[in-house]
Parts: C-alpha cells; structure tokens; sequence
C-alpha cells in the first residue's frame, strides 16, 4: 500500500509518503539526483545506508539517538562539520532516525545559512506519527525540553514501516502513547477502534499499523494546518497536541532527558494525570476516565511516577511554552475526542490536585 499527503505550510508544501520498504530506494533516488546530501543518521539504523555510504562516499554524521544529543553543544559541533564539508543554500540534508535526530536535524537545516533544504526519514513509531509531521523542531535546555526551536518543515516525509520491525516492545508502547493522545483529543471512534485492535498494532500487522500511523498523521494534521504556529487558544488550537505533555515533558526534564523514562512513557503518565485533574475540576466524567485508564492498564502503558510528588516538578511546569505570567495553562479533555486550552490554573490548585492522584 501507499498513501501520500500533502499539506501546505509557510512557504512550501509538504509530501508525506507512506510506503513499505521504500525507504532504501528512496535514498538511492535522491542520491543520483543530487551530488549536495548530507545525511545526519541515527546509529542503530546505519545499515540502511551501509552500502550506499562505502559506493558513493556520501557525507554522513552519525549520531546516537536520545534526548541527550538534543543540546547546543551537539548543535554547533554538526553545523562546524557540514560548514568544513561546504554545504551551502544548493544543499539537501536529510535525517534518517528516531524524533530527537530529526529535531535536531530540522535545527541545523532551518539556521544554517539561514535555512537548508531539509527531507526526513523517522524510522521509529513515535516519530513516524508525531515528530516528523508539522514542522516543530528544537533542543533541550536545563531549564526545560524543546525550550530553543523553530516551526522548519521538510520537504518530504518518508514513512516506511518496515524499519519499526527493529524496535523494541518498549520503543512500540512510546510510538503508541502519541497514538492515543491523538485518539483522545480529536476521535472517539479511533479511541475505541484501538482498543479493539491494539494487539494486532503492537504485533506490527501491517495493514493495521499503516492504518493507525496514516489516521493519527491526519489527526496531527488537522491541528497544525488550522493553527501553524500555535497561536490560537480554541478548539482548534494546535497546543491540543500538547495533551499530556504539560506533566510529561515536566517528567522528562526532573530526570534530566535519562533513559528511566522514555518520551512515550512520560507522556503517557502525563495523559493519565491531567485526565485525572479534568475529572477533579468537572469536565471529564468519571466514566470516561475509567476508560481511558482502563485502556492504558490493558496496554501497559505508563500511568504514574513518584516524581509528580515532587515539589521540583511544579517548578518545571511553571516554566511550560504554553504558560503565561505565574499560572498554568493546560490542554484536558471534555470528554474522550474534546479537548480544551484550560487557561489560568493557579499553581496552588495544581499541587494540590497533584496530591490527590
């Protein structure tokens, strides 16, 4: 099967190819088009280009994936390498890998030279159905994850499902955490189509993981074309995308970007609780709660850490994107499929609705 989609954005279109095991011939097309490539790749998936790499002596920086690389130091170092090897405006640089190399490199593309020609390859889940799609990238800071970024989109998008194959069960359940956020903000009907299926998902069956990954890239897709840059504060605001992330990206950063946790599993701790603070404050019904929390037990996802108790990560929310003066803005649900931008949650009634999970 192949799907493709186009969206526009500030000054191009994007395409996104869904196609199993196009990814090799991919790269091998562009090669022959254009002398001017350099790969930034991801280490576990080399062998992608192992062959390619010894034929045509491409430019290539490997890099380890992670959190940890997404830091300024790692930034200036790959923009002095591609600056030593003469790239210029004429130049392609084309990610292949997990969300953080891609973050990293849409970075370098959008600031070198004031802007380089960027095409990206994710080849783990939870980048084939988030990170590659809407044009968000950037790097970490001690302050705060993706606190120094840019709206960058690639050219071309290429997803190919064959590389999820070479994931771990751990690496599945991340990708899937972003699957369900998308469920829950937008669709109900995804929400329980998931829950019916999400054995033969986790199993990588193809004609329903394709479908998973092609229906939540047309939720993301929704948000971000009404909302670009994530301005707006409705229901059509871009930030719903955020759901979970307020808690989980506070996680991230109380552990320093380490692999206790992964992105997916803070995330999902982080839906799991501000679905809880939504039922604490009179939206979400305590039906529907039970649903989702229900879903998340029978998917071993992620539901609770002991660092939410910890006076540090209300100091980290404080210093959210999506916050203004001293209160908290938030992204819950109204129910499964409705979001909301909750403005102005006072950081009191915050910790005390922490204390009460």
């Amino acid at each position: 099967m192949i799907k493709k989609i186009t969206y526009k954005n500030d000054s191009q279109s994007t395409s996104i190819i869904i196609k199993n095991n196009f990814a090799k011939k991919y790269i091998n097309e562009q090669i022959k088009s254009n002398n001017k490539i350099f790969f930034i790749i991801d280490k576990k998936v080399k062998y992608i280009i192992k062959d390619l790499y010894k034929l045509n002596k491409l430019n290539c920086l490997f890099l380890d994936g992670g959190e940890q690389i997404k830091n300024i130091y790692t930034y200036n170092n790959i923009c002095e390498k591609l600056l030593s090897k003469k790239i210029d405006r004429k130049s392609i640089i084309i990610a292949i890998g997990g969300g953080t190399v891609g973050d990293l490199a849409g970075f370098v593309a959008s600031t070198l030279l004031r802007g380089v020609k960027f095409n990206y390859i994710p080849t783990t889940l939870l980048s084939q159905v988030d990170s590659s799609i809407g044009g968000k990238n950037g790097i970490n800071t001690k302050n705060g994850k993706n606190l120094i970024g840019v709206f960058y989109h690639p050219k071309e998008v290429i997803i190919d499902a064959s590389f999820l194959k070479t994931l771990s069960y751990r690496d599945i359940k991340s990708g899937y955490a972003e699957i369900v956020k998308h469920a829950l903000i937008k669709d109900y009907s995804f929400f329980i189509w998931l829950d019916t299926h999400y054995k033969k998902i986790f199993k990588l069956n193809q004609r329903y993981i394709e479908k998973t990954i092609y229906k939540s890239i047309l939720i993301k897709l929704w948000f971000a074309e009404k909302d670009p840059k994530e301005n707006l504060t409705n229901k059509y605001s871009r930030a719903m995308l955020n759901f979970g992330h307020t808690i989980g990206h506070a996680i991230e950063t109380y552990y320093k970007y380490s692999k206790k946790l992964n992105h997916g599993e803070a995330i999902s701790i982080g839906m799991i609780i501000e679905s809880n603070i939504a039922y604490q404050l009179g939206y979400l019904s305590n039906i529907e709660l039970n649903l989702i929390k229900d879903h998340f037990k029978k998917t071993k996802l992620k539901i609770l850490d002991r660092s939410i108790y910890n006076k540090k990560i209300l100091r980290i929310i404080q210093k959210d994107k999506k916050n203004f003066d001293d209160n908290i803005n938030m992204i819950l649900l109204k129910k499964i499929g409705e979001s909301f931008f909750k403005k102005n949650i006072n950081i009191a009634l915050v910790q005390k609705l922490l204390n009460k999970i």
